[in-house]
């Protein structure tokens, strides 16, 4: 029997280091992250299971590799983020670009259509912003400004509302048969947070540009703009293209949410490639001009070992 209790504690105890050992093994440039296509058993809870920031780096580290996946393979991909004013699309949509390279990944966010866009067929000028093979574009607000904004302040009338909800999924069918990504996002807030966002935008002066009169009367019309989403939804969260709805109570828990939901819905291949070795810097007897005849704008700051600056 002790033999045997022997052999099994044995046995464990190579098991357990077989596993710490494929812990450390570095991950395959060919194999799918798994990692962030699978969802954990148990929701984990920031500042306890795990740090934001060093989340959030993790997260933007798969966003390159999906980059790099989506330019490889020539993918097309729409992103479109949506909800109420103050929900955290911004900030969802800044910390998913700021890694990435903006020739691939660009973000879309358009002002009140002119004279000109307005007599256009509606869908015309998002059409002019979609991309190009190898490309991602995030959508800051899409279309579906006319079942939104429009429908709540009376921007359309009620002819175009209904020809929107007709001709909606039809274009978004239209989009997904020609091979490009579409994924929609909600943000959703309750009118408490959203509240207590507006005030803190009023009270900073660097994020008071933030609040426009558009914002303010919104809160005048919540039940309102729920209904329009409700209807929206009914209509427009197909089996094709369906709607995710993402909780931004927590702005920090909505953007890693997002990221690794993103990163979920497209499959890619770690496509890093080898380390790069640097070259050593070509120098030739070239002798440059006086550096004092160069125009440099005023060092108010300067560090304490600054390099002179010879470019």
């Amino acid at each position: 029997m002790a033999n045997k209790s022997k052999k099994k504690q044995k046995e464990a105890k190579v098991e357990r280091r077989q596993k710490a050992e494929k812990g450390k093994r570095p991950e395959s440039n060919t194999s799918v992250s798994a990692s962030v296509h699978s969802s954990p058993s148990i929701a984990l809870q920031l500042g306890k299971d795990c740090n934001y920031e060093r989340e959030l780096r993790r997260l933007q580290v798969e966003l390159v590799k999906l980059q790099e996946w989506i330019r490889s393979e020539g993918m097309r991909v729409v992103v479109l983020f949506e909800g109420r004013d103050a929900a955290g699309k911004g900030g969802a949509i800044k910390r998913i670009t700021e890694s990435l390279n903006p020739r691939v990944c660009r973000v879309v966010a358009l002002a009140t259509p002119t004279e000109r866009e307005k007599a256009q067929w509606y869908f015309q000028r998002y059409v002019a912003h979609l991309p190009a093979a190898g490309e991602m574009v995030l959508f800051d607000r899409s279309w579906y400004n006319r079942a939104g904004v429009e429908r709540v302040m009376g921007f359309c009338s009620e002819r175009q509302y209904q020809e929107f909800m007709q001709s909606c999924p039809e274009f978004e069918r239209m989009l997904l048969r020609s091979g490009i990504v579409l994924l929609k996002y909600w943000f959703s807030v309750s009118d408490a947070e959203q509240e207590r966002r507006f005030q803190d935008r009023m009270d900073k002066p660097t994020k008071r540009w933030k609040i426009s009169p558009m914002d303010l009367e919104s809160r005048k019309h919540w039940a309102d703009y729920s209904r329009a989403k409700d209807e929206m939804f009914a209509i427009t969260d197909t089996k094709q293209s369906p709607w995710f709805v993402v909780n931004a109570e927590n702005k920090e828990c909505a953007r890693l949410n997002v990221i690794r939901h993103l990163l979920s819905m497209i499959p890619y291949r770690d496509l890093t490639p080898e380390p790069l070795k640097l070259p050593a810097l070509g120098k030739s007897k070239y002798v440059r001009p006086p550096i004092q005849e160069q125009n440099f704008i005023p060092e108010v700051y300067k560090w304490r070992h600054e390099p002179k600056a010879s470019s």
